[in-house]
């Protein structure tokens, strides 16, 4: 069974969204809304990865060795500037996007293993994925006209 994979995946992905949630919060500390709320992200994802904690133990057990290459690198560091901000929510938002399709997979996985625990897990934390995606959407739409028009 190769559930553990994907889900050793998905909790490493909801690590590094968190931890690329609080620097970019940190290096836009001059736009309000973005501190608070990629620390507010952060703690939402880390207690994601702390939910799927149990799970991957229990499937850990069936698991094969892990494949190469199983982990995407899709953070490298913040930018500056309000070209700065407009790419690094663009990251934020690949990295969401990569969490909301694990979620996917990972439930569909549930479904076919009749783990109902592990699916209400899923349902709970991925409506709430959908909701960072929307958000960081919303925020590279505001950003956008200021970035790439208005000189600075």
């Amino acid at each position: 069974m190769h559930l553990a994979h994907y889900l050793g995946l998905l909790h490493r992905a909801q690590l590094n969204l968190a931890d690329a949630f609080r620097q970019v919060g940190a290096a836009h500390q001059d736009e309000p809304d973005v501190f608070h709320l990629c620390q507010q992200q952060a703690k939402r994802c880390d207690g994601f990865a702390e939910l799927l904690r149990p799970f991957a133990a229990r499937y850990a057990e069936e698991a094969p060795a892990e494949p190469d290459r199983l982990h995407s690198e899709l953070f490298g560091g913040t930018r500056s500037g309000g070209i700065g901000l407009l790419r690094d929510l663009q990251d934020l938002y690949l990295m969401a996007a990569e969490c909301d399709i694990c979620w996917t997979v990972v439930g569909q996985a549930a479904y076919g293993a009749r783990d109902r625990d592990l699916l209400a897990v899923v349902r709970r934390c991925e409506g709430e994925t959908a909701m960072q995606l929307k958000w960081l959407r919303s925020r590279m739409k505001q950003a956008a006209p200021q970035a790439l028009v208005v000189a600075e």
